[in-house]
């Protein structure tokens, strides 16, 4: 999250090549999602969800130095120093961006960058449900992805974006800190504005949404009660409004909205969610033993029909796993339904699926009779 007061002109202009490229391109060589510089240390990379040491060379504080203000502008480089942290994004290839967010640590500089690529997969890439097209597709309401850290929540709603933006006629306004997919436009027109480049902050481009004549709405994480609210007054008036949120499952989402506004507006606040709410997504990411896949997603899937409607508006969240297991030819599913799904086509091995399980049990009821080296498990 960028603070507040982000600088506008983050704009470098360089005639050669940072030297920070050469760690980012050996990332998307080794096909890593992120890199982390620190002092003291050997860059690391994430390689299939675990962090590996490089056989680079020990970081000083002047070579960190060197690397992180090297592709940073005047401006950008004056907020961090007084600061102590800022995100940016930072182009390596036409395909290949990287998030990036450099910090002091112990008064050191250190960077963690997640690589994005410009290219953005379709939902059959991502092994995501094909209720996931027809939710895309509605012209009203508010849809959460969630999930913690690193669940793939930034690349399955660029998926659903992109999916409206090749099918429906239609503006896409879409408010990130930073841009992080580059969408061209196809059917639809998108206008992509990032903080501090575009707009100071999240407040001014909320504010200023509505004179935009937007038809869909991506106001990326919902991370406070001000984007929780704009958010569903456009989802109120007519707009399809998708946001992301750092949460398990999706009873949790509803109670963590929740839990963003005060006692005395939570009633008022808890009948608008139940009325806007379209669909809430949560997932996470397992290693998968399929060839040619690192990780394959488990994901849970609550569709707000009348029921699921009528339940958040009765406090009743506690109940909405037994609606997800008993409405499944609506396109419902558990993380119990996903991971055993997994298991039972040879994505993800057993042992996996019971270690990212939410529910232990379940999941072995679910897979109880299934053969498998793993017997001691089941």
């Amino acid at each position: 999250m960028t603070p507040t007061g982000q600088p506008i002109d983050t704009h470098i202009h360089m005639d050669h090549e940072p030297e920070l490229n050469k760690y980012f391109k050996a990332c998307i060589k080794a096909k890593s999602s992120d890199l982390h510089l620190k002092v003291g240390q050997v860059p690391r990379m994430r390689v299939y969800g675990s962090l590996k040491p490089t056989t680079g060379e020990t970081l000083s504080e002047e070579k960190m130095e060197q690397l992180v203000f090297e592709i940073m502008s005047a401006a950008q480089k004056d907020f961090f120093l007084k600061n102590g942290a800022i995100d940016f994004a930072h182009e390596v290839t036409d395909v290949d961006r990287f998030r990036i967010n450099v910090f002091r640590q112990r008064g050191m500089i250190s960077l963690a960058a997640r690589r994005i690529t410009s290219v953005i997969p379709p939902f059959e890439h991502l092994h995501l449900p094909p209720i996931i097209e027809k939710i895309s597709m509605s012209h009203e309401g508010l849809v959460l992805v969630t999930g913690p850290t690193g669940s793939g929540k930034t690349t399955t709603i660029a998926s659903m974006v992109d999916y409206i933006n090749a099918n429906r006629s239609c503006h896409i306004v879409t408010i990130e800190d930073p841009i992080e997919y580059l969408y061209s436009d196809k059917k639809a027109m998108v206008s992509q504005r990032e903080i501090g480049i575009d707009v100071p902050d999240f407040n001014d481009a909320l504010r200023s949404l509505m004179r935009q004549d937007p038809d869909v709405v991506l106001v990326g994480e919902m991370r406070d009660r001000e984007t929780i609210q704009a958010a569903m007054r456009a989802a109120e008036t007519g707009h399809l409004v998708f946001g992301t949120l750092h949460s398990a499952s999706a009873a949790q989402t509803v109670q963590r909205i929740l839990d963003l506004f005060p006692q005395e507006e939570r009633d008022l606040a808890r009948q608008t969610f139940a009325l806007t709410i379209r669909g809430i997504v949560s997932q996470m990411l397992l290693p998968s033993i399929k060839e040619g896949f690192s990780r394959m997603p488990a994901v849970e899937i609550l569709i707000a029909n009348p029921i699921v409607k009528k339940l958040i508006g009765e406090t009743r969240e506690a109940d909405l796993p037994s609606v997800m297991r008993s409405c499944v030819n609506e396109g419902m599913q558990d993380f119990t339904e996903s991971l055993s799904n997994l298991v039972k086509k040879e994505y993800v091995d057993i042992k996996a699926a019971f270690d990212y399980a939410p529910n232990k049990e379940e999941l072995k009821m679910a897979l109880k009779g299934m053969r498998s080296a793993a017997s001691g498990i089941l």
